[in-house]
């Protein structure tokens, strides 16, 4: 059974960086063809595509916030990690990470149109 569990800060400060990760078990994110992926719900909106990252390192991010969001991944610890740099109270919001598992390369879509993984998300609050 795939699981997956966020971690980090549940309060930051404008203009300093959030750092978020995410950590599986049950998978490898390196077996294909999985895709991982941040996603975010802010107070009164729906949910916002952040980026992903694929099982083979490729990463694609929402270009709405191309410019302060990566994605990176430890595969040593079946790890992935969001960074949000110069974060606003306007990125406070509940985090999640997610998974999708493809039949194959060809069939990857980014963003994903849905997820079969979830974590249970971590509420970040930033503060003026």
């Amino acid at each position: 059974q795939v699981r997956l569990q966020e971690s980090g800060p549940g309060r930051v400060k404008a203009s300093q960086t959030l750092s978020l990760t995410c950590t599986v078990s049950g998978a490898s994110i390196t077996t294909s063809y999985y895709t991982w992926s941040w996603l975010r719900q802010s107070p009164g909106k729906g949910l916002e595509w952040m980026g992903t990252i694929r099982y083979d390192g490729r990463v694609h991010v929402n270009p709405s916030h191309q410019t302060r969001t990566s994605i990176s991944r430890d595969t040593s610890e079946d790890q992935f990690s969001l960074q949000l740099t110069s974060v606003t109270p306007e990125d406070t919001a509940k985090y999640y990470c997610a998974g999708a598992k493809y039949s194959g390369d060809r069939g990857i879509s980014v963003p994903d149109e849905q997820y079969d993984y979830w974590g249970r998300g971590i509420q970040v609050a930033v503060s003026p």
